[in-house]
């Protein structure tokens, strides 16, 4: 199921497409390793998902990202078509969930163009496990 992946510096974009309904890890959107490294501490995932409908959405929109080791804290804030959306500080571990506000990502809804980004800062640099990350956004 890989997806169109753009790598850009300090970002990976990611185009959906209508197979990426569902529970979908990182691995399975066809990220590779060399392509998403958290060097300085900082993470921005893009998820465009072009049409979208409001049935759509998963009940309770789900991210987690899971990474190599624990650290202190991270800080997660994650914009839906320009809006933000969340948010949040992490305490200590070695993944984050985030779940995303549906009825906030409808009120934001376009027609054509629906893109999620996600923004994540760490103490220091980490390894993203791509099996274990997933985003979980379509029904």
């Amino acid at each position: 199921m890989s997806q169109n992946i753009q790598v850009g510096e300090g970002e990976v974009k990611v185009a959906m497409s209508s197979e990426s309904s569902g529970k979908v890890t990182f691995k399975e959107l066809g990220i590779q390793k060399d392509q998403i490294s958290v060097d300085g501490g900082f993470l921005r995932l893009v998820f465009d998902f072009g049409q979208f409908k409001e049935d759509g959405f998963y009940s309770v929109p789900t991210i987690e990202v899971a990474y190599d080791k624990n650290v202190a804290e991270t800080h997660w804030q994650c914009d839906f078509n320009g809006e933000t959306i969340l948010d949040k500080m992490d305490n200590h571990g070695n993944s984050t969930v985030v779940l995303l506000n549906r009825n906030k990502m409808i009120e934001q809804l376009h027609h054509h163009n629906n893109v999620l980004v996600v923004h994540g800062e760490f103490p220091s640099s980490v390894n993203i496990d791509l099996e274990n990350s997933y985003i979980h956004l379509a029904k």
